[in-house]
């Protein structure tokens, strides 16, 4: 990652992707159902994620120690990368340019067939600074989008949209490689990207998880997959104009990513949600000697991996849907201690057409000290109930979900309730929020 520019902090709640419970469901309650799902993504193994940032370690420890622009170890960066896309059947293209004197290397790989008007991209810079090997910053982002690449491959996957992959070069001297790769693509070719995903430093050993807030749609994908783990993500904004999403977005094209944060330092809010240690940065040996493999968080390196594949798997899938009309209801209310009466939230829906869709979805969050405890049902203008979770999820706290009801037998106008009751002693908490999206 380029030097910083900005400080600031914003935090956003993340929403799960359908955690559906209709089994638990009384038989006498409509249940929610499945929407159609893109295919499975896989689970990527952090081993070979790993294994890939030793070869850059080793390739970095052969030549000079670094791994920069218009060094050697760069370039054999670049080649060990390439082997592996040719030997896994995709279509590479090296891309060369010019920076400070010397010869930079662009990387492009596109995987055979998919709609090839709608591209998605997914890349990350190679190169490391002069200081040091750039394991974190960024052969882990490299070796990660490398390792769901092969997915792709072992796969034999077949999206709607055509998949391309890029590792970029001279990323620490300004963004060199990627601007030349998007000022150089036509016009007509740039209209083709319906998306690049960016990952720049994803293994910090104090890590954070972090989401790139530009595309709506790919930021809600990544904040489902987290969600769906039971982890909490924040905007992220250290970032911002300083790695190679910066020149798609300035072409128009809408891009997101994940970050596990650099030289800010992790606060006393985020080390409780997170782990780690507050008022340490989140990686201490940015731009450093001792960025080396041995300065990586497997368990973030492994959760972002999965999160990549999460992102490509969903977003290549098909011509994403748009969202349909929302209602939220965001004050607060408190959730009596067993054996406490239920209580609701009420949201008044006007301005639509007809019945509620069959792939009504029902965002939740209610902040509680034990979730097993809850049961939550979302009652319609007419009285039907839908549950939606019945005291599931065991010891863990909150429970922030998104749900798909099949609600088309109800008129969508009118007043719809979520409602939360305690149903054990000794746990408290609130319905923090929810929303309803036709």
């Amino acid at each position: 990652m380029s030097l910083s520019v900005s400080r600031r902090l914003a935090a956003v709640t993340a929403i799960a992707v359908a955690g559906l419970f209709a089994s638990t469901a009384p038989a006498a309650l409509a249940a929610p159902t499945a929407a159609a799902a893109a295919p499975t993504p896989p689970d990527i193994p952090v081993a070979n994620v790993k294994a890939h940032l030793a070869q850059l370690q080793s390739i970095a420890t052969a030549n000079g120690g670094n791994r920069a622009h218009g060094r050697a170890g760069y370039k054999a960066s670049i080649d060990y990368v390439k082997a592996k896309l040719d030997a896994a059947g995709f279509t590479t293209t090296l891309q060369t340019f010019t920076s400070s004197g010397a010869t930079g290397y662009n990387l492009i790989a596109d995987w055979p067939g998919g709609d090839p008007n709608s591209v998605l991209m997914t890349g990350s810079h190679l190169d490391s600074v002069t200081a040091g090997p750039g394991i974190n910053d960024n052969g882990s982002g490299s070796a990660a989008i490398l390792e769901t690449a092969l997915a792709v491959s072992r796969a034999q996957l077949q999206p709607t949209k055509h998949l391309r992959f890029g590792w970029w070069g001279a990323e620490e001297l300004g963004m060199i490689g990627s601007k030349y790769y998007v000022n150089n693509l036509p016009a007509a070719e740039k209209s083709k990207i319906s998306g690049y995903l960016n990952f720049d430093m994803i293994g910090s050993p104090n890590p954070g998880y972090f989401v790139y807030d530009d595309d709506p749609t790919i930021e809600q994908t990544f904040k489902n997959y987290y969600a769906g783990i039971g982890i909490p993500t924040e905007i992220e904004t250290e970032g911002d104009g300083r790695s190679d999403h910066a020149p798609f977005k300035s072409a128009g094209i809408p891009v997101g990513g994940l970050f596990s944060g650099a030289d800010y330092t992790k606060t006393a809010a985020q080390a409780q949600k997170w782990g780690g240690t507050s008022g340490q940065a989140f990686d201490r040996c940015y731009h450093s000697s001792c960025d080396t493999s041995a300065n990586i968080n497997d368990t973030a390196l492994d959760r972002n991996s999965d999160a990549i594949a999460y992102a490509i798997w969903n977003l290549g899938a098909a011509t994403q849907v748009p969202p349909g009309q929302s209602f939220e209801n965001t004050a607060d209310v408190n959730i009596p201690d067993s054996p406490g009466a239920a209580v609701t939230s009420p949201i008044t829906v006007s301005g639509v057409t007809g019945n509620a869709p069959a792939t009504t979805k029902v965002d939740v969050n209610i902040v509680h000290t034990y979730r097993g405890d809850l049961v939550v049902d979302l009652i319609a203008p007419d009285g039907t109930v839908y549950n939606l979770h019945n005291r599931s999820g065991g010891s863990a706290d909150n429970l922030v979900q998104t749900y798909t009801v099949n609600a088309s037998s109800e008129v969508a106008n009118g007043v719809w309730k979520l409602q939360a009751k305690d149903g054990a002693a000794q746990d408290v908490g609130y319905i923090n929020s929810w929303k309803i999206t036709f």
